[in-house]
């Protein structure tokens, strides 16, 4: 069992907490936030000790795995300081604030020869997972667009980022994992309406090296959540929905899969036969967290590794500079 600990324990870090109390490979021995009244709260609830000084936590609990879920300005410093003291990290999204700081994680992690894990919790969502096997099976055939519809109200807590790095980079990195591909260039359009100092809207194009496009709209300005994405290639379209965990096959009549093996061109587009796959729905967190115990105890592979979150991280920051720039940036290979 697996001693593991929480620091930073707001939306996030709270569901951290309770799902680590909920597995049976990892033991909760303590968590950590500057507001003392927080920590207290959190720690009260599942029975144990709450720290406002994550070095103290440290010290004392001596966890062997810690989530760091605390604001993205501290997540170099925090990162760091558990890795140094000999931890395995998963730490929230984005995986810092700039490139410098995530690959200063990453070579801290590496010299410590520990664990860096990034919570893209979205790869764990059972619609992904299907999809991901069907698109590697071939079943759309070749992939012209993926859309990713990210929209929700402003989240008044959230003042350090702005829309992009905040709700981008989950998108970004699966678009990354689906197609197996880096961006080759990015453009984008932003807008400031309610953030007191970064934007809050984001239309975005991703140009892929095999081709495909990658689109996002992006807002904190949607009275009502969507998370929603849509792959479309040469047999059909897949829709999923992260909340409701769904997916769906729209089938290209003209592309069918029983006629797919004597086509050598896509010769048209008609609406085929429309299918809702069943899936078995899961708590991705869970998901992740099981998953970074187990590399955490003995490796594996099902982890977000940290250059994938500096990955994400570097493309979020390239659609900020294109929109700042008014113009299309081209990505270094």
């Amino acid at each position: 069992m697996t001693r593991v600990a929480v620091i930073g324990v707001g939306s996030m870090g709270r569901n951290h907490a309770r799902v680590y109390r909920e597995l049976p490979d990892g033991e909760l021995v303590g968590v950590c936030d500057q507001n003392p009244e927080a920590a207290a709260a959190v720690g009260t609830f599942h029975g144990v000790p709450a720290f406002t000084d994550h070095q103290e936590l440290l010290r004392r609990a001596a966890p062997a795995a810690v989530t760091v879920a605390v604001p993205i300005h501290e997540h170099r410093r925090v990162t760091e300081d558990c890795l140094r003291a000999g931890c395995h990290v998963l730490v929230e999204k984005p995986i810092a604030a700039t490139v410098a700081d995530a690959q200063a994680l990453i070579d801290v992690a590496c010299e410590a020869g520990r664990l860096l894990a990034v919570g893209h919790i979205e790869r764990y969502n059972p619609a992904m997972i299907e999809l991901k096997r069907r698109l590697d099976a071939g079943q759309l055939g070749r992939v012209f667009q993926m859309h990713a519809r990210r929209l929700g109200p402003f989240p008044a807590r959230v003042r350090d980022v702005g829309v992009v790095v905040a709700l981008a980079t989950p998108d970004l990195d699966i678009m990354r994992w689906l197609c197996g591909q880096e961006a080759v260039r990015v453009y984008a359009e932003t807008r400031r309406e309610i953030h007191t100092d970064n934007e809050d809207l984001m239309t975005g194009l991703v140009h892929f090296a095999d081709g495909s496009q990658g689109v996002l709209e992006i807002n904190w300005l949607t009275p009502t959540k969507v998370r929603e994405l849509t792959v479309t290639g040469e047999r059909g379209m897949f829709r999923a929905d992260y909340l409701t965990q769904d997916l769906y096959f729209y089938e290209n009549a003209d592309c069918s899969l029983e006629d797919w093996a004597a086509m050598n061109v896509l010769r048209g587009v008609s609406e085929g036969t429309m299918t809702r796959y069943a899936l078995q729905r899961k708590e991705p967190l869970r998901a992740e967290l099981e998953a970074f115990l187990a590399a955490a105890a003995s490796g594996g592979d099902r982890i977000v590794r940290g250059v994938d979150g500096l990955r994400s991280l570097a493309l979020a920051l390239a659609l900020t500079r294109s929109a700042d720039r008014r113009r299309v940036l081209e990505l270094p290979a």
